[in-house]
């Protein structure tokens, strides 16, 4: 691996940050125009290369679907402005002023501040003003006869924060009312004024709700399959630096310097897309059939001094099971090495750390789909989703720390000698059991790890000697596949929607779900469920139980007698 990592020094950071700078530049709403052009953008960079690359192409009408994930809108934000107390707010200054989504429409009257469950019986007529469950607290205002729609995130200071809507075409029949998003500055002296005497505002958002836009799909290849892919989402408001302007653009540098590697165990393939959308989307259209693994690259640029970033990686789930989280965790820490602790140790550069799959961006979806995926990001980042995500606080040595980390692991996978990277994989597999073993026994996931190994050595043309265990009952299967969401159920079955919504409060049960289908198409009930607690340690039993049944109800899994 320290061979490779050295001929990763043809990875530019600068290059990176340059297209940060290009693609920063767009709106890149989804649904919106400012979207395609950011799109086009990339293309016109991969052809500057000599890259033969595509604009696949989909759609976004708010009626469609991408899969299991309702089409947005077609949307545009064209100008709005918000005069508050003291302090004139315009798209000028930011766009993020308007919710992306948002009906047009003026608004003028009362602020009136959602503190307590209450305060609801006086929305009518008034501006209400929320700090969590935005999409929610939308549509209520808008069944309470509120006049307009003011929200916040804690913890975003002086920024903008983005907030979507992602409506569809069923939403517009009750969203009428304009939506804005206010720093949250504003809104506490907002909350101030209404608590003590009483405060207006007034402004307009215009914007365009069209009956269709383009969902742009921007892919590459190099070489022969099968191919690793990797993936970043181009999506995401201006300026959107780091998340993802960041990601997408270490995707053209990769490209540029694999573009020169064609001799290796496989091919090279680039995807950028909107956010899970868009892989749904490509999937829907293209299949995953020949792909060995995907590298999934997402706010990649977070600097530890000004956005308070670690570096996390997060590996395959156990269904998934591939050495290319081994290869990429390790290349990950020699890359992040720099000075000698007291007795001559390497030190990392940022706080590191490899975690079980969690989900969570694009990756996701190609796990879902068969192909493990793993993903290095930068978090948390304290300018997340607002307009303080701008160039200047991306960090160059982040970008080079994971874009030479991921070259140097693609490139010993595909270009390693063969003997080296069995070692390598046998290896990897017993620090994961050793993992598991710390704290109990590995029986179930033992199987499951070989199994993935059997698949890295039928991709890799490698001699693994891994059992592959055939006599297997599979407990459920997988019907409807594709991300799970609370809109998914509300669309399908309303009746269950309210105790789906209850039961995915906490975001690793929404993970762990997803792993245990996933799961479920490989073994018995019991032993899925033995093997979710062997990878994730403490896990809800009975709440999953009751998940499942709901999928099953629906038609989104069916559950072998």
């Amino acid at each position: 691996m320290e061979h490779f990592l050295k001929e990763s020094a043809e990875f530019s950071p600068d290059n990176v940050l340059n297209w940060i700078a290009g693609i920063s530049r767009f709106h890149r709403i989804q649904g919106s125009r400012g979207l395609v052009e950011a799109a086009e953008y990339v293309l016109e960079e991969l052809s500057r290369m000599g890259l033969k690359a595509e604009l696949l192409k989909d759609e976004y009408d708010g009626k469609r679907w991408h899969i299991t994930l309702p089409s947005p809108i077609a949307w545009e934000l064209i100008e709005g402005h918000l005069e508050v107390p003291g302090n004139p707010l315009t798209t000028a200054e930011s766009p993020l002023l308007i919710m992306a989504h948002s009906p047009p429409g003026e608004v003028e009257g009362e602020v009136l501040p959602i503190l307590r469950e209450e305060d609801w019986k006086k929305a009518e007529g008034k501006v209400v003003l929320v700090g969590k469950d935005w999409r929610d607290a939308y549509r209520r205002a808008n069944e309470a006869g509120a006049s307009g729609f003011i929200a916040y995130r804690e913890g975003t200071g002086e920024f903008y924060p983005y907030i979507g809507l992602f409506l569809t075409k069923d939403d517009l029949k009750w969203a009428h009312i304009p939506a804005f998003a206010v720093p949250e500055t504003v809104a506490r002296d907002l909350i101030k004024r209404a608590l003590s005497g009483g405060a207006k505002v007034n402004g307009t958002a215009e914007t365009e709700i069209k009956s269709s836009e383009t969902l742009p799909m921007v892919y590459a290849e190099v070489g022969e399959p099968p191919h690793l892919l990797f993936t970043a989402h181009i999506c995401h408001p201006k300026p959107g630096a780091n998340d993802n302007a960041s990601g997408s653009a270490m995707l053209l540098e990769l490209a540029r310097v694999l573009s020169k590697r064609e001799n290796g165990r496989f091919g090279y393939a680039f995807l950028w897309v909107p956010e899970y959308h868009g892989s749904q989307a490509f999937i829907e259209k293209e299949g995953v059939g020949g792909y060995y693994a995907a590298i999934n690259l997402d706010m990649v640029a977070g600097s530890p001094d000004r956005s308070g970033s670690t570096l996390m990686f997060v590996r395959t789930p156990f269904s998934r099971f591939s050495m290319v989280s081994g290869a990429l965790e390790v290349a990950l820490e020699l890359s992040n090495s720099r000075g000698k602790s007291f007795s001559g140790s390497s030190l990392p550069v940022m706080p590191f750390r490899a975690y079980q799959y969690e989900m969570g961006s694009d990756h996701d979806i190609f796990n879902f789909f068969s192909v493990p995926s793993v993903m290095p990001i930068t978090w948390p980042d304290r300018f997340y989703h607002s307009s303080g995500d701008t160039v200047d606080k991306v960090s160059r040595e982040t970008m080079s720390i994971i874009g030479r980390a991921v070259l140097s692991a693609a490139l010993f996978l595909s270009e390693g000698e063969k003997s080296r990277i069995e070692r390598f994989a046998r290896g990897y597999a017993r620090k994961v059991l050793g993992e598991i073993g710390m704290r109990l026994e590995p029986k179930e996931s033992e199987r499951l790890i070989k199994a993935g190994l059997a698949r890295d050595a039928e991709f890799l043309g490698l001699e693994l000697n891994s059992e592959v265990e055939t006599k297997v009952n599979p407990w459920l299967k997988w019907k409807e596949r594709g991300l799970i969401s609370e809109r998914l159920i509300r669309s399908r079955a309303p009746s269950l929607a309210d105790d789906f919504k209850k039961l995915t409060e906490e975001r690793a049960t929404v993970t762990h779900l997803h792993e245990l289908i996933m799961l479920g198409e490989l073994l018995p009930e019991e032993r899925a469920y033995r093997i979710l607690e062997e990878e994730y340690g403490s896990i809800e039993r009975e709440k999953l139980k009751r998940l499942v049944e709901i999928l099953e109800e629906m038609g989104v899994v069916t559950v072998s007698s």
